[in-house]
C-alpha cells in the first residue's frame, strides 16, 4: 500500500515566517501611532490594520481547508478508480484474456 509522504516546515522557516508576521504587524501599528494625526484618524487606520489581518488569516484557513478537502476527494476517486481498474483486469485474466 502507497503510504503518504508528509511534509513538514523547517523550524527555520516557521520562524522566520513568525518574525516577519510579528514585524511588519507591529512595525505598521508603531507607524500608525506615531502619524502626526488625530486620534480618530489613527483609530480608524489602526482598524483597518486589524481587520484587514484577521481577514487575511481567515481567507489563507478557508483556502488551506478546501486544498486539504479536494485533496481528500482526490485520493477516494483515485481509489475507487485503482478498484474498478483491479477488477476490470482481474475479470480478464479468468477469462484467460
Amino acid at each position: 500500500m502507497h503510504t503518504p509522504v508528509t511534509r513538514q516546515d523547517s523550524g527555520a522557516w516557521i520562524f522566520q515566517v513568525w518574525t516577519a508576521f510579528g514585524l511588519s504587524f507591529g512595525m505598521t501599528l508603531l507607524g500608525i501611532y506615531l502619524l502626526p494625526v488625530d486620534f480618530w484618524i489613527k483609530g480608524y487606520l489602526g482598524m483597518g490594520i486589524i481587520f484587514t489581518v484577521g481577514s487575511t488569516l481567515s481567507l489563507a484557513k478557508t483556502l488551506r481547508d478546501r486544498f486539504e478537502e479536494e485533496k481528500i476527494t482526490n485520493r477516494v476517486a483515485s481509489a475507487k478508480t485503482e478498484k474498478i481498474l483491479h477488477d476490470y483486469e482481474f475479470k480478464d485474466s479468468l477469462r484467460g484474456v
